[in-house]
């Protein structure tokens, strides 16, 4: 049975408790309306701990867009449902209030590492997602949290915080998880429509292919030009962007010299569909 806990508080005593009997402490950090892929990492967080927590909690500080906080899907009891099947000990979901009580006056920045790709489209983001997280890891005190590779950043940006700020915790990456056709699992694509959910899956194989491309040694700005203009006459909207950029400190990468990865942005609809893979 999963307990449902709103208080840090109460969690914190919990948490305590299992750390007496000296059990590990997982935690994977999300905001709800949960998919395979929450649950895979719900999955592996129980491989390597003792006891696990899931976190819900819409984080309004990230959102940078107000509608899409408000449209934002929520279904407390559904995500219950399917953390008791996975066997989690304990669903996290404290209220606004909890997280960012009156007078809640530290925002915590990440410099560098943020300000190309989502942090230029989405200013203030980052900050919002490192807040959250040094409060959650804060309130959880886990031992290791457990992220998707598919918010690639992100990733990148939670594994500097912990490091800069020698946060007790082991972050911990694990593989996208997809549908059959390709599209990288997502709370928003509930919103897509039925013809922009066949199309969809296109950006996944397109991305694919431009990385196939540099790997045979065509140059990364012609691979990457080539894939811009299927994307646009396949009928996806606004490209926010598609890069190659080195996975050690995400700089822009002009050739294979060292680990890359190709990470993507693009609108369909009023969805904004984000990728990445490696290359």
């Amino acid at each position: 049975m999963t307990q449902v806990i709103r208080k840090a508080a109460e969690l914190r005593d919990k948490v305590a408790a299992w750390k007496r009997s000296g059990m590990l402490v997982g935690v994977v950090p999300t905001m709800g309306a949960l998919h395979d892929g929450h649950l895979s990492l719900a999955r592996a967080a129980r491989k390597q701990s003792d006891r696990v927590i899931v976190t819900v909690f819409v984080n309004p500080m990230q959102f940078n867009n107000t509608s899409d906080l408000d449209k934002y899907p929520r279904d407390e009891a559904q995500d219950l449902a399917l953390l008791e099947a996975e066997g989690v000990d304990v669903l996290f979901a404290p209220g606004v209030d909890e997280v960012y009580p009156d007078g809640f006056a530290t925002t915590v920045s990440v410099a560098g590492i943020t300000e190309p790709l989502e942090g230029a489209f989405r200013p203030g983001h980052f900050d919002g997602v490192a807040t959250v997280c040094s409060k959650l890891f804060g309130m959880t005190q886990a031992g290791r949290a457990f992220f998707g590779e598919k918010d690639w950043q992100q990733l990148q940006v939670v594994q500097q915080l912990t490091r800069d700020l020698n946060m007790p915790i082991r972050i911990i990456g694990c593989p996208t998880i997809r549908e059959e056709d390709g599209l990288a699992m997502s709370s928003r694509n509930v919103r897509l429509t039925a013809e922009e959910r066949e199309l969809a899956p296109r950006l996944h194989t397109v991305m694919q292919e431009a990385a196939g491309k540099i790997r045979d040694g065509v140059p990364v700005e012609g691979a990457l030009n080539d894939a811009k203009t299927e994307l646009k006459d396949a009928g996806f909207g606004a490209l926010d962007y598609l890069e190659l950029r080195t996975v050690d400190g995400l700089k822009p990468a002009t050739d294979l010299s060292q680990p890359a990865r190709m990470l993507a942005a693009i609108w369909l609809g009023d969805v904004r569909l984000i990728d990445n893979i490696a290359v």
